[in-house]
């Protein structure tokens, strides 16, 4: 994860490698998120919670469940369940008896899913992203020797 500051009064910053930025579309400040789904135009920052953006995510779990979203990743451990819901927890010991071949698998088919991510409600693009990066740290943990875990 990336932040990133500009001041456009000095910094014209209005595409990147072709794509729009649409610098202030939506007020000040202006938040913007880049993954694979949304490719170098990038996307704005969804209001979904009532309250000026700089109140809403100035709080912890909204700022977390923003990054997790929009930077399709997560902050649950499959090592140690640690900041992992109940739902991530029943996730993660359903894959960990699978193998690593079936893990990527399965890896590949939810990543092509995230072509298709702008139609999602808000919550399962959110599970989505949560999915790929559970699994994508049981794959590691796989290849790791026992110690080390």
């Amino acid at each position: 994860m990336v932040f990133g500051d500009i001041n456009l009064s000095s910094d014209q910053v209005r595409t990147i490698h072709g794509e729009d930025q649409s610098p202030g579309s939506g007020g000040w400040p202006t938040m913007r998120h880049f993954n694979k789904a949304t490719g170098y135009g990038g996307e704005s920052y969804n209001k979904v919670l009532p309250g000026a953006m700089c109140d809403v995510l100035g709080k912890d779990e909204n700022m977390r469940g923003y990054i997790e979203e929009s930077g399709w990743t997560s902050l649950c451990s499959v090592v140690t369940n640690a900041g992992c819901s109940d739902k991530q927890t029943e996730f993660i010991a359903k894959w960990k008896a699978k193998d690593t071949g079936e893990i990527a698998t399965q890896v590949g088919r939810l990543r092509g899913m995230t072509k298709d991510s702008k139609s999602l409600k808000p919550e399962l693009a959110q599970w989505l992203g949560q999915r790929i990066a559970i699994l994508t740290q049981l794959e590691a943990a796989a290849s790791m020797p026992k110690e080390e875990m």
